[in-house]
């Protein structure tokens, strides 16, 4: 015991540093978290119960901070949000000018998004996704498609000029990281910008969702393929976390773009 609690304190003590533990330590720490699993029904119902923890009824202010890195200039980018949720990230964008692309397995999400936002829309089925419907917004560009995100491909709306992916990497089981890379990956055009926002935390004391997403382990999912810059670190410890036993919880902002060469 006295053992795991310094290893623990140490790995502590690096990522408030600045520093890395090296990649021993970094899989120890994944392993805690790597069986768990949450069905796709399992989201649904907190939906349906409202327990949404992780939604904010705000503008997410790591977004607001980074968002002109983000568009880099371009006007009207194409933005992609995996596990949408009813996040009003997506309206913000959308009065900018951009356009928005979602995909949430949660109908209550989808539908909570547009009645909050005053905004009118139709609900269509997928011919491409069996059992898919997509809801599109009448004055705003927003399309938000119900589905296994999955089963989405670039066949459906093409490619992204921008990602913004706040709860969705930190929220997928973590043994589909692999599997989710890939299809983020294939999802950006030649000059996406992809925000990544990802969580430190001892996963001794939490077994998730959120989970523990190390940079070790961004480098490793995109890191072939993208260029990975972090823009934002910050200690984002509530009352919150200390109430699942946590000690520190840290918000890391990463920018990621496809290799050039």
């Amino acid at each position: 015991m006295l053992y795991k609690s310094s290893s623990v304190m140490f790995v502590r003590l690096m990522f408030m540093l600045g520093g890395k533990p090296s990649w021993c330590q970094t899989n120890k720490m994944l392993s805690a978290q790597a069986d768990r699993v949450m069905a796709l029904g399992e989201w649904e119902e907190r939906w349906r119960e409202d327990q949404t923890g992780w939604h904010r009824p705000h503008v997410n202010k790591m977004l607001e901070s980074n968002l002109e890195k983000v568009v880099d200039g371009r006007k009207g980018v194409k933005f992609f949000f995996p596990l949408c949720g009813k996040a009003l990230d997506m309206k913000w964008l959308a009065d900018m000018g951009h356009s928005v692309v979602g995909v949430e397995i949660a109908e209550k999400a989808i539908k909570q998004f547009f009645e909050e936002s005053n905004l009118t829309y139709s609900e269509e089925t997928v011919s491409a996704l069996p059992g898919a419907k997509v809801y599109k917004s009448s004055e705003r560009n927003i399309s938000l498609y119900q589905c296994d995100l999955y089963n989405f491909s670039s066949a459906i709306e093409g490619q992204f000029g921008g990602i913004w992916d706040r709860g969705s990497l930190v929220a997928i089981n973590p043994r589909d990281r692999q599997k989710y890379a890939a299809l983020i990956t294939s999802l950006m055009d030649k000059d996406c910008r992809y925000l990544l926002d990802t969580l430190l935390y001892n996963p001794e004391v939490y077994k998730g969702p959120p989970f523990f997403v190390p940079d070790e382990q961004v480098q490793s999912l995109f890191g072939k393929s993208c260029d990975i810059e972090l823009l934002q670190s910050l200690d984002a410890l509530t009352d919150r976390e200390k109430a699942r036993g946590m000690d520190f919880f840290t918000e890391k902002v990463h920018l990621i773009t496809l290799k050039t060469n």
